[in-house]
């Protein structure tokens, strides 16, 4: 099967197969049943293969503490890609005059003020406050399905402003920590391989936004603290990334206060796989119909 990677072409065939339905949002578009159940068989393959591990299942809700995104800096780093959420506080009169500005095609949202919740924008977030204090020993591994949101409008189809992560996060000794990290970095490899994806891993780094933020890029490169696995969905040149390894050393650990047994400051890393990115490179790799993938692929995704 000969591979076009044009990306109009793409989107196209994703809403003619009804995989993915326009909803008139850039980066915001619904998903169709064939989609999601490849993106869930996914998710179930990934539970499978992490089960002897043993993490703890853990959900939240689509939302964070607005305190919470200020005391992890995410607000420093990463501004450009926060979504916070507003509401209406004022009187009756102020409620009259907003109806009358929303019927008269006139801007309305001086009339909101900020909340205290924000969304969330790393599924891993809400994971890091339940680790204060002393962990057990051997540390901890939490796994976690969420709904994130970052401020990236793009009509390219990986680019997504809401999207489902699958997280797993590790916290212990850094040694404990690190070596996690980098076996995962190989499984995730050998799982994706598997399923007939041409993926390759390379030294990453986050947005982080501004002049500083590139410095911040730059070291984060430097000390291998982030990898991620690429495979071509809209470019053979630029591949994008649909999982991500981030070593945080003691970042989140200093400010939530999370100590390992012997009382030493703990390390902490995640891995995420992007759902709906994974789902994509599939379609990409296999074609528009699942029913049509290679048996290999098929008997482990429908087992």
């Amino acid at each position: 099967m000969t591979i076009s990677y044009d990306i109009e072409t793409f989107y196209a065939g994703l809403v003619e197969h009804g995989l993915i339905i326009p909803t008139g949002i850039k980066g915001g578009y619904g998903r169709g049943p064939v989609f999601e159940d490849i993106l869930r068989r996914f998710n179930e393959l990934v539970t499978r293969i992490a089960a002897p591990d043993g993490a703890e299942e853990l959900m939240f809700p689509p939302i964070l503490p607005r305190a919470l995104i200020e005391k992890v800096g995410y607000m420093d780093n990463f501004p450009q890609l926060a979504g916070s959420v507003h509401s209406f506080f004022g009187n009756e009169a102020q409620a009259r005059e907003l109806s009358a500005r929303v019927h008269g095609g006139e801007r309305w949202e001086d009339l909101l003020d900020i909340t205290e919740v924000m969304l969330t924008p790393a599924a891993c977030y809400p994971v890091y406050p339940t680790f204060s204090g002393l962990l057990p020993n051997g540390g901890r591994l939490v796994t976690v399905l969420n709904w994130v949101y970052r401020h990236e409008p793009s009509d390219e189809p990986t680019r997504l402003q809401a999207f489902r992560m699958r997280e797993f996060i590790r916290v212990g000794k850094p040694d404990d920590v690190v070596a996690w990290r980098d076996a995962w970095l190989l499984r995730g490899l050998e799982l994706l391989k598997e399923l007939g994806l041409p993926v390759q891993s390379d030294v990453a780094s986050d947005p982080f936004f501004g002049r500083v933020g590139k410095m911040m890029a730059a070291n984060q490169v430097d000390q291998r603290l982030k990898f991620e696995i690429l495979a071509p969905v809209i470019s053979i040149e630029k591949p994008t990334a649909i999982c991500s390894f981030n070593w945080h050393q003691d970042h989140f650990s200093s400010k939530f206060g999370i100590r390992n047994a012997d009382e030493s400051v703990a390390h902490t890393a995640c891995l995420g796989f992007g759902l709906e990115r994974v789902t994509l490179s599939l379609i990409k790799a296999h074609g528009f119909d699942p029913t049509t993938w290679p048996s290999t692929v098929r008997a482990q995704l429908w087992p």
